[in-house]
Protein backbone atom coordinates (compact mmCIF):
# COMPACT_ATOMS: atom_id res chain seq x y z
CA UNK A 1 0.00 0.00 0.00
CA UNK A 2 1.31 3.42 -0.92
CA UNK A 3 1.04 5.97 1.83
CA UNK A 4 0.62 9.70 1.27
CA UNK A 5 2.85 12.12 3.08
CA UNK A 6 1.34 15.15 4.75
CA UNK A 7 2.22 17.41 1.81
CA UNK A 8 0.41 15.13 -0.65
CA UNK A 9 -2.63 14.92 1.61
CA UNK A 10 -2.63 18.70 1.94
CA UNK A 11 -2.38 19.20 -1.83
CA UNK A 12 -5.10 16.65 -2.63
CA UNK A 13 -7.52 17.64 0.12
CA UNK A 14 -7.04 21.41 0.29
CA UNK A 15 -6.43 21.26 4.06
CA UNK A 16 -3.30 22.96 5.36
CA UNK A 17 -0.72 20.73 7.05
CA UNK A 18 -1.41 22.54 10.34
CA UNK A 19 -5.10 21.53 10.09
CA UNK A 20 -4.08 17.94 9.36
CA UNK A 21 -1.86 17.89 12.44
CA UNK A 22 -4.69 19.38 14.50
CA UNK A 23 -7.18 16.78 13.24
CA UNK A 24 -4.69 14.08 14.07
CA UNK A 25 -4.24 15.43 17.62
CA UNK A 26 -8.04 15.57 17.97
CA UNK A 27 -8.29 11.92 16.90
CA UNK A 28 -10.18 12.58 13.66
CA UNK A 29 -7.47 11.14 11.41
CA UNK A 30 -4.39 9.00 12.02
CA UNK A 31 -1.00 8.86 10.41
CA UNK A 32 0.47 5.40 10.09
CA UNK A 33 4.16 6.19 10.07
CA UNK A 34 6.76 8.83 9.32
CA UNK A 35 9.16 9.27 6.46
CA UNK A 36 11.83 11.37 8.07
CA UNK A 37 9.86 14.09 9.85
CA UNK A 38 6.88 13.90 7.49
CA UNK A 39 3.75 12.11 8.62
CA UNK A 40 2.48 9.34 6.34
CA UNK A 41 -1.25 8.72 5.92
CA UNK A 42 -3.22 5.89 4.32
CA UNK A 43 -5.16 6.86 1.16
CA UNK A 44 -8.44 6.52 3.09
CA UNK A 45 -7.59 9.74 4.90
CA UNK A 46 -8.85 11.66 1.85
CA UNK A 47 -12.36 10.24 2.35
CA UNK A 48 -12.18 11.03 6.06
CA UNK A 49 -11.22 14.62 5.28
CA UNK A 50 -14.15 14.97 2.87
CA UNK A 51 -16.48 13.78 5.63
CA UNK A 52 -14.88 16.21 8.08
CA UNK A 53 -15.38 19.06 5.61
CA UNK A 54 -19.01 18.09 5.03
CA UNK A 55 -19.63 17.79 8.78
CA UNK A 56 -18.13 21.21 9.46
CA UNK A 57 -20.17 22.75 6.65
CA UNK A 58 -23.32 21.19 8.14
CA UNK A 59 -22.51 22.74 11.51
CA UNK A 60 -21.36 19.67 13.42
CA UNK A 61 -18.71 20.19 16.09
CA UNK A 62 -15.38 18.40 15.76
CA UNK A 63 -16.42 16.22 18.69
CA UNK A 64 -19.61 15.24 16.86
CA UNK A 65 -17.64 14.58 13.69
CA UNK A 66 -15.18 12.38 15.60
CA UNK A 67 -18.17 10.28 16.71
CA UNK A 68 -18.97 9.62 13.04
CA UNK A 69 -15.92 7.42 12.61
CA UNK A 70 -15.59 3.84 13.82
CA UNK A 71 -12.54 2.46 15.59
CA UNK A 72 -10.59 1.93 12.37
CA UNK A 73 -11.49 5.33 10.93
CA UNK A 74 -14.25 4.08 8.65
CA UNK A 75 -17.45 6.13 8.54
CA UNK A 76 -20.11 5.11 11.05
CA UNK A 77 -22.69 7.82 10.44
CA UNK A 78 -25.41 8.31 13.08
CA UNK A 79 -28.59 8.42 11.02
CA UNK A 80 -30.75 9.89 13.79
CA UNK A 81 -28.27 12.73 14.36
CA UNK A 82 -28.13 13.41 10.63
CA UNK A 83 -31.94 13.60 10.47
CA UNK A 84 -31.94 15.99 13.42
CA UNK A 85 -29.32 18.23 11.78
CA UNK A 86 -31.26 18.18 8.47
CA UNK A 87 -34.43 19.22 10.31
CA UNK A 88 -32.53 22.04 12.00
CA UNK A 89 -31.23 23.17 8.60
CA UNK A 90 -34.80 23.13 7.20
CA UNK A 91 -35.84 25.48 10.03
CA UNK A 92 -32.88 27.77 9.33
CA UNK A 93 -33.72 27.79 5.62
CA UNK A 94 -37.31 28.84 6.37
CA UNK A 95 -36.14 31.61 8.70
CA UNK A 96 -33.52 32.87 6.27
CA UNK A 97 -36.02 32.80 3.41
CA UNK A 98 -38.44 34.93 5.43
CA UNK A 99 -35.63 37.32 6.36
CA UNK A 100 -34.53 37.57 2.71
CA UNK A 101 -38.09 38.32 1.62
CA UNK A 102 -38.36 40.98 4.32
CA UNK A 103 -35.14 42.65 3.21
CA UNK A 104 -36.28 42.64 -0.41
CA UNK A 105 -39.59 44.19 0.57
CA UNK A 106 -37.87 46.88 2.59
CA UNK A 107 -35.51 47.63 -0.32
CA UNK A 108 -38.35 47.89 -2.84
CA UNK A 109 -41.23 49.24 -0.72
CA UNK A 110 -42.91 52.21 -2.42
CA UNK A 111 -44.20 53.67 0.85
CA UNK A 112 -42.74 57.09 1.74
CA UNK A 113 -41.67 55.69 5.11
CA UNK A 114 -41.32 52.04 6.08
CA UNK A 115 -43.17 52.76 9.31
CA UNK A 116 -46.21 53.69 7.17
CA UNK A 117 -46.09 50.40 5.27
CA UNK A 118 -48.54 47.78 6.62
CA UNK A 119 -46.57 44.93 5.06
CA UNK A 120 -43.37 46.11 6.75
CA UNK A 121 -45.17 46.37 10.11
CA UNK A 122 -46.53 42.84 9.69
CA UNK A 123 -43.11 41.47 8.78
CA UNK A 124 -41.56 43.15 11.83
CA UNK A 125 -44.22 41.62 14.05
CA UNK A 126 -43.55 38.14 12.67
CA UNK A 127 -39.79 38.61 13.12
CA UNK A 128 -40.31 39.74 16.70
CA UNK A 129 -42.50 36.72 17.46
CA UNK A 130 -39.91 34.32 16.02
CA UNK A 131 -37.18 35.92 18.08
CA UNK A 132 -39.25 35.65 21.26
CA UNK A 133 -40.12 32.01 20.58
CA UNK A 134 -36.48 31.12 19.93
CA UNK A 135 -35.41 32.93 23.10
CA UNK A 136 -37.99 31.01 25.15
CA UNK A 137 -36.93 27.67 23.64
CA UNK A 138 -33.17 28.11 24.01
CA UNK A 139 -33.11 30.45 26.96
CA UNK A 140 -30.83 32.83 25.10
CA UNK A 141 -31.01 35.30 22.26
CA UNK A 142 -29.20 34.27 19.09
Amino acid sequence: MKFLDIGEVSAQSGFRPSALRYYEEAGLISSVSRHGLRRQFPPEVLLQLKLIAMGKLAGFSLEEIAGMFGRNGTPDLPRAGLHQKANEMDRQIRELTALRDTLRHVAECPAPSHIECPTFKRLLEVAGQRSAVRKNITGKQR
